[in-house]
């Protein structure tokens, strides 16, 4: 491995070449050689700024700024359409690149982080007993949860030409000329494909692009990466890793969830995993052809042949066959009686006659483990690895209903729905003016009272709300009827801050049989994990005081005790930062998480931390390997539960290959932060100290984004002129409304539009303001010594994380192209904010560099690299944005201008790849 960083990146820039090449013939062909005359010179100009400074620097952007306004608004459209598919095929031929690096490591035999192997080479694990190793990993829980957050801008047709580009480009059975003219192919249909979808996403689609990554990658990686750590392990483990969804169960503001939508979810989650076992086990009768004349079997699956009553001359000597046979007719027969599904090969008459469908999934796994033990204990192991074992491993990962919904709604609209009910059944005619203690009692009491609470007649009583509301609870209780608890586990309050958002979720669920009580209190038991999730700043300081209530409270601890003594608790990124900034956002999760340890210790309760990460910095985001190891010593304990959303899903789950990476990175980082905290038991807090100067950088840096973006007058007016917030709204990206109003204020806001506004303006502010100040103010108390911070940056893997973080995000700003932004805004707007901006980010990018001692993006070459080919195709969609806002604002408005805006936005999206 003595390659140089050229012949290193030889084969990318190779790649790069071609595609844009190809790209650029595409659009002579079909545009003209005159618009491709346009799109180059504006490049080279983009392309020779980066290489100059100063005075040059400006004399190129005057002159790219004067060659736009020159442009028809056709033009603006062809030129914004070249550059974001230049930008989305440098995209591709990165992720390419990264799968051939990887492959390189794996022939070396090298481990690198985020590696299972990287892992279980710590000595720390070496040390383990083979009993101790089981015990540790029999506690292992990791799931990525995918969520419909508006901020993929992306059409399923144009991600599945661009998986088909990347598939060539990966193909080296390929002749060159060959390989060039199927590019040309697919980069003509992806020029001649719409980037735009014309109608705003439905919920029903939402769904329907989550399984897509089922299809596309999961099914298939899930398993691998079980097998890779039972591998590595010598432990047969049962799921340790499953990936979950909000889509079709979150309800928090979005009024297009509802019950037939979470239906339609489960239905189309389910014939998704039973079409996939059932083409699985038609594959394996081709497999298995081994006669009765030439092996043995073992008693259980001749039983199993026999009870197929396959009647086949043809199989008479083939019990495997036969007996898998019987499997299919009974798989078949399932399918059919749980969402009305007929296979593509339809049963043997004689075996369908016979066949009783399948009352769970561990009834067919203990076919399918006759199958492979017949086979092992008569030396045919072999022939289990290709499609056997992993059919086993999909059905223990998968069941019947392939991903766990959850729930999540907003504490405001539990309690209107049950003032509703509690109005209806005369409990109560005024719930919501009832204290903390006063709600606490009464919802006690009626989780412990026999009666119904909901009238029969709900619809003559209820509101739509309401109504709306109990039918979602109605749905989830079928549905754990028919699948079990485990297909729709949990429950989420969002906005929860207090402990009667607790017994209000258990009421609810009460109200359609998921929660038993009775006098007798080891009776009770709660058949969904209900999930406090802290959001706000405030909320966050307050989250282990709730817990502390909830833990002393007899029945919600009984709850508990029937849900092996363990907690789930949420962390939201999103809102947290948008109410304090990057700096006061981060260091209050950690907080949070530190007292919840300490709580959940003191009540002897397991903890299992939910972390609601975004795309950004600015909401939570960065590499998910790093982020897991900087948590605070002790709150992983082996379980975690992460968002992924957005572009990122897109990214991370689009390849099986890539999506395996992903995966054992994200179990990895969990397994090695677990094992690291049991070595370090007992040692006390190395970080103490540095804890305290945290302390102080995040009320400084709190302050400062305070000042700015809630006290500063028309600052909310400034962000909605400088950004492309208006036209975002109109992208049809989601099918979630971007305000909880119609309010402008910020406070309304959701947190993905606020920071997905930022970050097409480059200036990405979520992730940077209020470093500066908080710094500065920190070594004026401090007699201006550098060293402890530099000291923090080196040692406290918190500390580090957060400047990574922050590089990647200054690294991804840029000032020139921001201060145009800047300028649409009113002049005295401008002139009183935009200076304040500049100088934060000029002195941000300083301290950033002078603490952790070297050049934005110098430990992450990968990503710089990465930067250098993508902004000179960036840039050049900014500057067109700037040129569309400027012309719409003077109301020049019409449908190809507000066309032309929403793929800008497009292009710069998909280009920073991390964007909302």
């Amino acid at each position: 491995m003595n390659e140089t960083v050229d012949e290193k990146t030889a084969p990318l820039v190779a790649d790069i070449r071609l595609l844009g090449g190809i790209l650029g013939q595409t659009v002579a062909e079909q545009e003209g050689h005159e618009c491709l005359d346009i799109i180059e010179n504006i490049r080279l100009i983009s392309k020779r700024y980066y290489q100059a400074n100063g005075e040059e620097q400006s004399r190129l952007l005057h002159t790219l700024e004067q060659n736009l306004q020159t442009l028809s608004l056709l033009q603006i459209t062809t030129v914004i359409r070249a550059f974001s598919y230049f930008s989305q095929l440098a995209n591709i031929a990165e992720d390419v690149h990264q799968k051939r690096r990887r492959q390189v490591y794996q022939a070396a035999h090298l481990s690198n982080k985020g590696s299972l192997e990287h892992v279980f080479e710590h000595p720390g694990f070496q040390a383990l007993t083979p009993d101790l190793r089981q015990q540790w990993l029999q506690g292992v829980y990791v799931a990525p949860v995918l969520t419909a957050h508006p901020t993929e801008v992306q059409r399923q047709s144009i991600l599945a030409c661009q998986r088909a580009i990347a598939q060539v480009l990966e193909n080296e059975r390929m002749q060159a000329k060959e390989k060039q003219e199927e590019l040309a192919r697919l980069i003509l249909t992806l020029w001649q494909t719409a980037m735009l979808r014309l109608n705003k996403l439905r919920v029903i689609d939402e769904i329907d692009n989550s399984l897509a990554f089922f299809r596309l990658s999961l099914i298939q990686a899930l398993p691998a990466v079980h097998r890779k750590l039972a591998s590595a392990t010598g432990v047969d483990l049962p799921a340790v890793m499953r990936v979950g969804t909000w889509i079709g169960g979150d309800r928090d503001g979005n009024p297009y969830v509802t019950a037939d939508m979470l239906d339609y979810s489960r239905t189309a989650h389910t014939r998704l995993i039973l079409t996939h076992y059932l083409q699985e086990v038609h594959a394996l009768g081709s497999d298995l052809s081994m006669s009765a004349r030439l092996v043995s079997v073992s008693p259980q699956l001749s039983a199993l042949a026999a009870a197929a009553h396959d009647d086949s001359v043809h199989r008479a000597d083939e019990p495997y066959r036969q007996a898998i046979t019987g499997v299919y007719a009974r798989l078949a027969r399932t399918a059919k009686d749980l969402v009305a599904l007929e296979p593509v090969h339809a049963p043997f008459d004689s075996a369908s006659a016979h066949a009783r469908p399948y009352a769970s999934a561990a009834e067919l796994l203990v076919d399918l483990r006759i199958l492979h033990t017949s086979l092992q204990e008569n030396k045919a192991e072999a022939l289990t690895v290709h499609r056997l074992k992993p059919l086993i491993q999909a059905v223990q990962i998968f069941d019947f209903y392939l991903a766990p919904i959850d729930l999540r709604q907003n504490s405001d609209v539990h309690e209107a729905t049950l003032q509703e009910v509690f109005r209806a059944a005369g409990v109560c005619a005024d719930y919501r003016s009832l204290n903390e203690a006063q709600r606490v009692d009464l919802l006690t009491t009626e989780l412990f009272h026999p009666r119904p609470l909901l009238m029969p007649d709900g619809a003559s009583h209820y509101d739509a709300q309401t109504c709306s509301e109990l039918a979602i609870f109605t749905t989830a209780a079928a549905q754990i009827k028919i699948y079990g608890a485990s297909a729709l586990p949990h429950c989420i309050i969002s906005k929860a801050q207090s402990f009667s958002d607790f017994l209000e979720v258990a009421l609810l669920l009460k109200c359609v049989g998921l929660c038993h009580t009775g006098p007798d209190l080891s009776t009770c038991r709660l058949a969904v994990r209900v999930i406090p999730l802290f959001e706000t700043i405030q909320d966050l300081e307050s989250a282990a005081q709730i817990m502390t209530q909830a833990f002393a409270h007899p029945l919600y601890r009984q709850f508990l005790h029937t849900q092996d003594e363990l907690q789930e608790i949420m962390l939201g990124y999103s809102d947290s930062n948008k109410d304090g900034g990057y700096l006061t956002s981060i260091w209050s999760l950690y907080q949070a998480q530190q007292q919840l340890k300490h709580t959940f210790a003191q009540a002897g309760i397991k903890m299992r931390l939910f972390h609601g990460r975004g795309g950004t910095v600015g909401r939570g985001g960065g590499p998910s390997y790093e982020a897991i190891l900087a948590q605070p010593q002790g709150t992983l304990q082996g379980q975690i539960r992460i968002t992924e959303q957005g572009e990122i899903i897109a990214s991370k789950y689009s390849d099986p290959q890539i999506a395996g990476r992903n995966l054992e990175a994200l179990l990895s980082a969990s397994l090695e932060s677990t094992l690291q905290a049991s070595l370090a038991a007992g040692a006390g807090n190395a970080f103490t100290h540095y804890e305290q100067i945290m302390q102080e950088l995040s009320a400084n840096a709190f302050e400062a984004y305070q000042d700015l973006v809630y006290r500063t007058p028309g600052f909310d007016l400034f962000f909605r002129q400088i950004t492309p917030m208006t036209e975002l709204a109109g992208l049809n990206i989601g099918s979630r409304p971007a305000s909880r109003s119609s309010s402008i204020r910020i406070e309304d806001l959701r947190a993905i539009p606020w920071v997905f506004s930022w970050s097409q303006a480059r200036i990405m502010l979520p992730g940077w303001y209020g470093f500066a100040t908080a710094v500065e103010k920190w070594l004026s108390d401090h007699e201006q010594d550098l060293r402890p911070l530099q000291d923090m940056a080196r040692e406290w893997p918190f500390f580090k994380t957060a400047l990574q973080n922050m590089a990647m995000v200054l690294a991804k700003t840029n000032s020139a192209i921001a201060e145009r932004y800047a300028q649409l805004a009113d002049a005295e707007l401008y002139e009183r904010i935009w200076p304040r901006l500049r100088s934060e980010l000029q002195r941000t990018v300083r301290l950033v560099q002078d603490i952790s001692g070297q050049e934005l993006l110098a430990d992450n070459p990968t990503l710089k690299r990465s930067i250098e080919h993508r902004f000179p195709y960036i840039d050049p969609l900014n500057h067109l944005q700037v040129e569309l806002l400027k012309r719409v604002r003077r109301g020049e408005v019409d449908g190809l201008s507000k066309r032309a805006i929403h793929l800008s936005i497009n292009g710069i999206s998909s280009g920073l790849r991390n964007s909302g």
